[in-house]
């Protein structure tokens, strides 16, 4: 979508089911090997009990949403903030919501609220700004 196609109050979503591989594939391109990520018996010694995703691959479907559906192919992501707010733990279905908040025509950018949840739970909050592919 291009600005002028955008409305305050849009939104789109998108979810994933996160599974061992997916925290595999995302240390090792990521390289954050932390162990509460990786190995059962430390992470049953941390405050989480067992193995949690890292926080940024939940995340990484905000910029799924903000790349493919709203506003889509083009955006250029600029911004983000995020809050991690609960653990995500394999076979949890994450899911990423972006709803449009502000629209700046002078500038051609976007404001969205973005949140990512498990079963109607808030894991991750936060506000990203874009540009809009251009019409």
């Amino acid at each position: 979508m291009t600005f002028d196609q955008l409305r305050l109050g849009q939104t789109a979503s998108v979810g994933k089911t996160i599974t061992e591989a997916d925290i595999l594939m995302f240390a090792a391109v990521s390289t954050d090997t932390n162990p509460v990520h990786l190995n059962a018996e430390i992470a049953a010694a941390s405050p989480f009990r067992e193995r949690i995703a890292h926080g940024m691959l939940s995340a990484g479907l905000i910029s799924a949403v903000l790349g493919t559906q709203l506003p889509g192919p083009g955006t250029i992501y600029l911004a983000q903030t995020l809050k991690f707010r609960a653990p995500v733990k394999i076979g949890d279905t994450v899911t990423a919501t972006v709803e449009v908040t502000a629209l700046d025509p002078a500038k051609k950018r976007v404001t969205l609220k973005t949140v990512c949840t498990v079963a109607g739970k808030v894991v991750i909050d936060g506000e990203a700004i874009v540009m809009p592919p251009s019409a």
